[in-house]
C-alpha cells in the first residue's frame, strides 16, 4: 500500500526550483506534496506528484537525478496531538521515523503526511491497526 515518493538531486542555485516546476507544469503533472532539504551546494527535493512514472522520465531526460522510494502515507485528524498520536504509534512499536512532511493539499478534517520509516509494511500495520487510515495512489490521483 505504499506510496511512491521522487527524490530529486538538485543543484542549489537560484533558477533551480523554477525549472523544476515548470518542466512538471508543462507535462501537467501535478504536486501534492513536497519537501526540500539542502546544503551548502545541493538539496534534496522530495515530491509525491499524481503520475511519478511521467515525471521521472521527465525529469530524467532533463539531467536530473532521480530515485523513487516507497513510503508512507496516512491520514490524520487535524486537531493538535493527531500527529503526535500516529508517531506515538510508531515509536511503541520500535518503528524509526526517518523523516516527514505533509501534502500541500488537506480536507476540512484531516490532514495527509508522508512517512519515511525503516519498515514500510510494519508502519503500515501497526497504523492501521491503530485505526489511522493508509493514503494510496488512487487517493493521490483524486487530490
Amino acid at each position: 500500500m505504499a506510496i511512491k515518493q521522487l527524490t530529486v538531486f538538485v543543484e542549489n542555485k537560484q533558477g533551480t526550483m523554477v525549472s523544476i516546476t515548470e518542466i512538471l507544469s508543462k507535462n501537467n503533472i501535478n504536486i501534492r506534496a513536497l519537501s526540500i532539504a539542502e546544503t551548502q551546494d545541493f538539496g534534496i527535493l522530495r515530491l509525491i506528484v499524481n503520475d511519478e512514472e511521467a515525471a521521472k522520465t521527465i525529469l530524467a531526460d532533463a539531467g536530473y537525478l532521480i530515485k523513487i522510494t516507497n513510503v508512507v502515507g496516512v491520514k490524520i485528524g487535524d486537531a493538535p496531538g493527531k500527529l503526535c498520536e500516529a508517531l506515538k504509534v510508531l515509536d511503541e512499536s520500535n518503528i524509526n521515523l526517518e523523516y516527514l512532511y505533509a501534502f500541500m493539499a488537506r480536507t476540512e478534517k484531516h490532514a495527509y503526511v508522508v512517512l519515511r520509516v525503516e519498515d514500510n509494511d510494519a508502519a503500515e500495520n501497526v497504523l492501521v491497526n491503530a485505526g489511522f487510515h493508509l493514503i494510496t495512489e488512487a487517493d493521490i490521483r483524486k487530490l
